[in-house]
């Protein structure tokens, strides 16, 4: 059974960092593309950023680049989203994701970790 796990949510002041850990089992995830994406209270969840396990090729969101880095660590199976220069509007819900390279939607979902950033 695939599983992702986030850690590393917490609250943080405005301009701060905070580091997000993604761990993956249950499967080799060398076709597949890890995302990192975030919902707001009372908004949509949107997309943050993602990156390809095998050519570690990345994306961003706009309002992310420049401040937000993902990365990924073969060797233990986990993506991390470094994100500095934090700002308020940045507080959200921070999900894990993984979706087969090729394919438009991300199926397997972690919990969820909270990210606060204080003004």
């Amino acid at each position: 059974q695939v599983q992702l796990v986030e850690s590393g949510g917490g609250l943080v002041q405005a301009g701060g960092s905070l580091r997000l850990s993604c761990a993956a089992s249950g499967r080799t995830f060398s076709s597949y593309r890890l995302g990192w994406f975030r919902q707001a209270p009372g908004k949509e969840r949107e997309f943050v950023a993602s990156i390809s396990w095998s050519s570690g090729n990345t994306y961003y969101t706009d309002s992310v680049k420049g401040r937000f880095t993902i990365s990924r660590d073969n060797a233990n199976n986990t993506v991390y989203l470094q994100m500095n220069s934090l700002k308020p509007e940045d507080t959200a819900i921070y999900y894990c994701a993984a979706r087969r390279e090729g394919k438009f939607d991300y199926n397997v979902w972690g919990q969820g970790t909270q990210v606060t950033v204080s003004s």
